[in-house]
This record gives C-alpha cells, structure tokens and sequence, in this order.
C-alpha cells in the first residue's frame, strides 16, 4: 500500500512506501482512523507534520495527520509512528454556537447544522472556506425526517452522527479535484437474501470465503422502555411488562415546547435514540476473504447489507460497518466488520454439529 503525504496546500510532497506496520479503517458511520510505523528518517519528520494530509489509491478517504512520534530503540534502530482521523473528524471541531430545532427533512436538517457552523457561520471565525454540502438524491434519504431540538453546549459530530446511526444512514466528507471537502449522506445497497433486487452477496464456509466468526447475542444492556422527561411534560416510549420490562431515563428537558412544531414526537424520537444506543446485542462479526468471490469495491461496498453464517448453520443479515487495510512482514490483509442488523433467526436448539 503506498500512502501519499500532501501538505496543508494539498500538493503532494511524499510517498511512504518503506514501512512496517499500517493499518488504514473506513467506517460507514462517524471518521476513520490509521496507524503507521517507520523507520526513522530526518526527512520523513519533516513531511509528516500534524494538519497535513495522506490518501490511499484503496480508499476514497482522506486522512488528517494528528499524531507524529519519535520512538527510541537502540536495539531495533529508532522508528516514527504517524497517527490521525479521517476527513470526517472535521465535524468534532464544531460545536452548536446556538440553540436549533429541526423538523422535517433529516438532510435539510444535517444541511442546516453544517452551513450555521462550518459552510457559513455567523462568527466568521468558524468557517472553513473549502467545505462543502453535496444533497444526496437517494429517494430513501429524502424520505427520513427529524423533529428535535439542539441546545449550544452540543458537539456537531455527536450530532450528526446520533441522527445517522437512528436511520443506518451512512455520511463521508471526501476531496474533490477543487480540493474541496465535499460532504455528503449516503446509504448502503441491500445484497442479503432479505431482498430481489440486488445480486447477493454471501460469505460462508460453504463459499470458502469467511475466514472466522463470531457470533454474539447478548441483553446485558438493553432496555426495553424508557421514561422521557421534557420541560413541562413526560412520555414513554417503548413498551415490556413483568420480568421482561427494562426500564430508563431520558432527560429531554433541553427540548423546549415553543421550539418545535411537534414537541411530543421530539420527545418520543429522543426516547427511541436512548432504546436505540440500549437494544438489545445482536452481532455476526467476521473477517471474510474479500477477494475470493465477492470483490469489495465491485461486488460490495461499505454500508451494504450482506448475507454472513458460520460453519454451525447461524446465518442472518449484517451490514458492512468498516473497511479495513493492514501490511506488516506477516503480508498484507483488507477486510470488512459486520454489524447484525436483525435477530439471528437461528436458535441453539436448531444448531447444526460442526463436522
């Protein structure tokens, strides 16, 4: 993998190529990360400087450079470690400057966040004059819809990512050939036997393709009703009776009446945000060959909902959550995380032996 370094200008002045670890992650939801450790070299310590920028022919994503290292060894010769976000960590430099209530268009209303501050604030301060806002046309994206309120001690990352996470929506702020930020919401395909449209795409023994699973299902925090708590009024939201009922808080007392046009559906949709980040564990992780038979990049992509089973017969649906790159002297390996994205229909008594 050759990493590009660009300085602050985004011209490119380097090539790392003579390294011994890189791990390079996209995510479909939230910034990406990297790790990369070098030999030491004078002239490497230069061109790696923090606010700097590397890319990858694998990946459509920038990365911002934040952490340089001089790490001593005077057995194995001394080494540079080179850490950062990706493009999307932008958003955890803002902070909602006012108060804001949205209702309507999810993407009006993420549109909105990052023009008041980032695109074109008030304080002009904050703004980052190459930082653009691209609307998605996806028909599945223009039908989601928001009703909160935002008070202004609130990061826009955790922002924008709650309301991504609450609709599986996925965002990416890329670099166009303006060397502009470009953001923009997408959504990932569904490839899972839950549909007919998509070609399928299935990584199990059968297919020789999955290298190992995990299979994890687990109620250690869920809840299954929670009590929300607003200015002047309170609600619940979710529903469990007996043994079964697990209750929680919600303070909502931020959402103000006269702010929203619907105040009792904010408070439910901030009542389903907490039952969301508090459901019940339901995962398939597993690290898959993606280039035998399915080809990420051709056959998938991440954000797409795949069809994924074990060699006991535990099969269901998980999406795509992370895309990750690696090389080191034990070679080079890319592949994807899982996130289930229903309950695995497959009980225990149903297993199959593992022959």
């Amino acid at each position: 993998m050759n990493i590009f370094v660009m300085n602050d200008k985004f011209e490119a002045i380097d090539i790392i190529d003579a390294y011994e670890s890189v791990i390079w992650t996209d995510r479909y939801i939230g910034y990406g990360d990297f790790e990369i450790y070098a030999p030491f070299s004078l002239d490497l310590l230069k061109k790696v400087k923090q606010e700097y920028y590397l890319t990858t022919l694998d990946s459509e994503h920038v990365m911002i450079i934040e952490g340089v290292e001089i790490l001593s060894d005077t057995d194995n010769g001394n080494r540079i470690k080179i850490t950062g976000k990706s493009l999307e960590s932008i958003l955890n430099r803002r902070i909602m400057w006012y108060r804001a209530s949205f209702t309507g268009s999810l993407q009006n209303a993420v549109q909105s966040i990052l023009t008041n501050t980032i695109i074109n604030p008030q304080i002009a301060d904050r703004k980052i004059s190459n930082f653009i806002f691209e609307p998605s046309t996806d028909e599945r994206i223009l039908a989601l819809t928001v009703e909160d309120d935002f008070t202004e001690d609130r990061n826009v990352y955790d922002i924008v990512t709650a309301l991504c996470e609450r609709n599986f929506l996925g965002y990416k702020i890329t670099l166009n050939d303006n060397h502009q930020f470009v953001f923009k919401l997408y959504m990932g395909q569904d490839r899972s036997y839950n549909q007919q449209t998509n070609p399928y795409v299935v990584f199990s023994p059968n297919y020789e393709n999955i290298i190992n699973s995990n299979y994890i299902d687990s109620t250690e925090i869920m809840k299954t009703i929670t009590l929300v708590a607003g200015g002047d009024t309170s609600i619940t939201v979710g529903s469990g009776n007996g043994l079964l009922r697990r209750e929680i808080y919600t303070d909502a007392r931020d959402i103000q009446p006269d702010k929203v046009a619907n105040y009792n559906e904010a408070l439910r949709q901030r009542g389903q945000l907490t039952l969301l980040d508090n459901s019940k564990t339901v995962n398939f992780e597993g690290e898959v060959d993606a280039v035998r038979m399915f080809v990420y990049g051709e056959d998938f992509f991440i954000g797409d909902v795949v069809q994924i089973s074990n060699e006991y017969g535990i099969e269901g649906s998980a999406r795509v959550m992370e895309f990750i790159k690696s090389d080191d002297a034990s070679g080079s390996k890319a592949y994807p995380t899982f996130e289930a994205i229903q309950d695995i229909d497959t009980t225990v008594d149903d297993l199959t032996p593992n022959e």
